[in-house]
């Protein structure tokens, strides 16, 4: 390790904790050995040292659940290759519920393990006595065991990963802090250490708690704030063996693990207390945080509950300490999308030990390859908005975020903290209709409308919700009258110049040249084939072009178009999403209503599927594009902001006279489910191609220049798919899908739904999963028709029907009307 800083370095990391530590150690597994890591303290220090050291490997998504897995598997031979101890074992890990619905979500989730490849097993309360005799399972009702889970030293592992990096030639500097990152034209270039400079073509922000402020050195946001972390260690009591597994008792908020013949007792509470708010002090390295006693005695009291020894042993150690929250609780991975050469990885939720292994294995990768190595849109940094950085919102957001982690994982769960940031122009207006708002992206969109004296909240459970009968009413109006949906959370770009064409037909699978006036349903691929956003284009004027995408993809989908336009193009790219409100009508009345508060002529001869139309409603003009993503006739109205209210009360009112209701995003995944609308994110993803996800509708193979990924998809049209995505219906019209369910065929798991509803006109729940060949084969129309099918709803398998086609007017003839 040299003593005196270098004046450049291929790669600098910034940050010696266990995550930035690990990036080092597998850039050097892959061969970069010019790489330099700095730490402004000690090695752990800040929030890696005072880690309980959990080791669990379940998390929500598949991908994320194989980073953790690769962490065990790294853990278990690291002492070995390095000769540095971790204190790593195994001993699995208990999950328990004391009511129905903890015990269904656990079984859902074990049998997303199944998925997976994770080691599980359903068990009883007897069960679990067994494995822990020290705990109280009078109101357990079941639970799982993870038989691969265990625990490691936070500290050891970190010095662990530091020997394997320093051996493959990374330079590690401790007490020296990065004092700047230098960027000149967009692109990361060093940083400053003092009146330092180091040159280096990629920099790595690790610097957990600290990994806001150092973003703000570029003006990069990267959203997280500290809360307090709350555990007690016991003194040694008989009954304490070195096999106990780390316990999970998530309904009393706790965790409990073994520590050297004590027991570590954890608290993720409801409400946590944020820390940091005003600046962490400077000489801030292994430092504890004033214990709080009155705030942990309430998870202490149930605790002796449970364990009943805890009644009297004493308490060795009361500890306190900040950990990093993320508005959302999902960690910040990748390049930040304004500064090329700018990662970062932080932002843990209290899961960077578990994480680290498989988060330095990616991260490595990605850097070297300039891609993610597998679809990891969950913790990508582009999904963040700048006013996530907004430190009121995050003081807020990450109180209730921590306590998140062990309160129940209900579908459709709507965060209580820091709402109301954007809001639509019409919000009041649809608050009066009766609107339940949900967040996304920092929007409030109004998911289901309450009638008449109904409530507008939430009663969450795994079963039928207590707006499943509202949003199902909602839907019918849109099969069979019409209803209006707020859409104002779009995301809008406008693209203009002489070079707006030829950028947008090289980014875009489909063609993009019409004529203006028209819409054009498209995919923006990678060099993979793979999707990285899927989208609409309307082309305005010869040089001018409207992109609409999705509220949670504003930032990632600017960005990739923004850095596709040549430097020497023509091509002006501004995000316009404020500056207009978007209405939809739906429903095959939406005609009649349109032609009532419009003198345009809407019929289908003069305004066509795809066509794109100023038109005058009430005393404004509006973007009139006739689309569909509930598989009716319908228009997508795009209003100028401050003529919303205007334009939205003329339909109302004109709207009386066809029973016009309010609909929400509720019922249009209902409705969209039932005509296997693919989602971004969940149903196509950067892994999935326009041929696995059957949307080589919309791919332009001959264009001219041709575009984008077009030659990984000519390969995978001569060899054919290894997956397809194919629609479900549960022939159980009780049981509900949601995401993550393994799909059987033929008694064999060969893939899992990525996203479900109840499809009311189907009668049923709807599905969407990828189905693939155990045998490595080809995947095509005969192989996903000769199988019999099976869903798995919380260990539980249901006959299903599988479907190439949409279930729903296969044929499309609706919407053409």
């Amino acid at each position: 390790m040299p003593k005196a800083l270098p004046s450049q370095a291929a790669i600098i990391i910034i940050g010696g904790g266990v995550v930035g530590c690990s990036i080092a150690y597998h850039l050097g597994k892959l061969g970069i050995s010019d790489v330099l890591l700095l730490e402004r303290k000690q090695l752990s220090s800040g929030t890696t040292w005072h880690a309980a050291g959990l080791v669990g490997q379940l998390r929500a998504t598949q991908n994320l659940t194989q980073l953790a897995k690769y962490s065990t598997e790294l853990y278990a031979r690291l002492e070995a290759e390095t000769g540095q101890a971790t204190g790593f074992k195994q001993n699995g890990s208990l999950a328990l519920a004391t009511d129905g619905e903890r015990l269904e979500e656990l079984r859902r989730g074990a049998s997303m393990a199944r998925v997976f490849g994770l080691a599980v097993e359903e068990v009883s309360a007897g069960d679990i006595l067994a494995m822990h005799p020290l705990i109280n399972v009078d109101d357990v009702v079941g639970g799982v065991f993870l038989p691969k889970d265990g625990q490691i030293n936070p500290s050891d592992l970190t010095q662990a990963l530091a020997k394997g990096a320093r051996a493959r030639g990374t330079a590690i500097l401790e007490n020296t802090a990065v004092t700047d990152i230098l960027v000149e034209n967009g692109k990361v270039v060093g940083v400053a250490v003092g009146d330092a400079r180091v040159k280096a073509d990629i920099v790595v922000n690790c610097t957990g708690m600290w990994g806001r402020s150092v973003g703000a050195m570029t003006n990069s946001a990267v959203p997280l704030h500290a809360c307090e972390h709350f555990y007690v260690v016991t003194e040694p009591f008989d009954g304490v063996t070195p096999n106990l597994p780390v316990l999970r008792d998530q309904d009393n908020y706790a965790y409990y693990k073994e520590d050297a013949g004590k027991i570590l007792l954890g608290a993720f509470e409801p409400q946590a207390k944020p820390w940091g708010g005003s600046g962490i002090p400077e000489a801030f390295c292994f430092d504890e945080l004033p214990s709080d006693m009155d705030h942990f005695m309430p998870v202490l009291e149930r605790a002796m509950n449970r364990m009943p020894a805890l009644q009297e042993v004493g308490i060795r150690t009361w500890f306190c300490g900040p950990e990093s929250f993320t508005p959302d609780n999902r960690y910040h991975l990748g390049e930040v999308g304004d500064v090329k050469g700018l990662f970062v990885a932080c932002g843990f939720n209290s899961i960077g030990i578990q994480s680290a292994g498989g988060v330095g294995k990616v991260m490595a990768e990605w850097i070297r390859d300039g891609h993610p190595p597998m679809d990891l849109w969950d913790v990508d940094i582009r999904r963040v908005m700048p006013f996530q950085s907004n430190p009121r919102y995050l003081s807020e957001r990450v109180g209730e975020a921590l306590g998140l982690l062990y309160a129940m994982h209900w579908p459709f769960y709507q965060y209580r903290t820091a709402r109301g940031v954007r809001t639509s122009p019409l919000h009041d207006r649809l608050a009066a209709a009766g609107a339940c708002f949900g967040e996304a992206a920092g929007w409030e969109r109004a998911n289901w409308y309450a009638p008449d004296e109904t409530s507008p909240h939430y009663e969450y459970s795994y079963g039928r919700q207590n707006w499943f009968n509202h949003a199902a009413a909602e839907h019918r109006a849109v099969r069979e009258g019409v209803a209006l949906f707020d859409q104002t959370s779009f995301a809008k770009y406008q693209l203009s110049g002489r070079d707006a064409l030829a950028v947008l037909n090289q980014v875009s699978a489909n063609q993009i040249d019409v004529p203006p006036g028209r819409t054009v349903y498209t995919q923006w691929l990678n060099e993979r084939g793979g999707i990285e956003a899927d989208l609409t284009v309307t082309r305005v004027a010869d040089h001018e072009f409207l992109v609409v995408t999705s509220a949670t993809s504003q930032m990632r989908d600017f960005h990739w178009l923004k850095r596709h336009i040549p430097d020497d193009a023509h091509a002006h790219l501004i995000d316009v999403t404020s500056s207009y409100a978007v209405l939809s009508l739906m429903g095959p009345n939406s005609r009649d209503l349109l032609a009532a508060i419009s003198d345009n002529d809407v019929s289908n001869d003069a305004f066509p599927f795809g066509a794109s139309q100023v038109i005058n409603i009430g005393h404004g003009e509006v973007r009139a594009t006739r689309l569909t993503y509930v598989g009716e006739l319908g228009w997508e109205l795009y209003i100028p902001s401050e003529f919303a209210q205007g334009i939205y009360d003329a339909i109302v009112g004109a709207g009386a006279a066809l029973d016009l209701r309010h609909a929400g995003y509720h019922a249009m995944d209902s409705l969209r489910m039932e005509k296997a609308y693919r989602h971004w994110g969940h149903d196509i993803t950067d892994e999935d191609t326009p041929i696995e996800a059957g949307l080589g509708f919309a791919v332009a193979w001959d264009k001219t220049g041709g575009f984008i990924g077009r030659e990984a998809l000519l390969r995978q049209r001569q060899t054919g798919p290894n997956k397809r995505l194919v629609q479900f219906r549960l022939e159980d019209r009780e049981k509900l899908l949601y995401h993550n369910e393994p799909i059987w065929r033929d008694g064999v798991i060969v893939g899992y739904i990525r996203s479900g509803a109840y499809g009311h006109t189907l009668g049923a729940a709807i599905g969407l999963g990828y189905v693939h060949d155990p045998d490595g084969g080809a995947v095509d129309a005969d192989f996903v028709k000769g199988g019999a099918y099976m869903i798995e709803v919380a260990y539980e398998q249901v006959a299903a029907t599988a479907s190439l086609r949409p279930l729903y007017d296969p044929k499309s003839l609706r919407i053409r009307d």
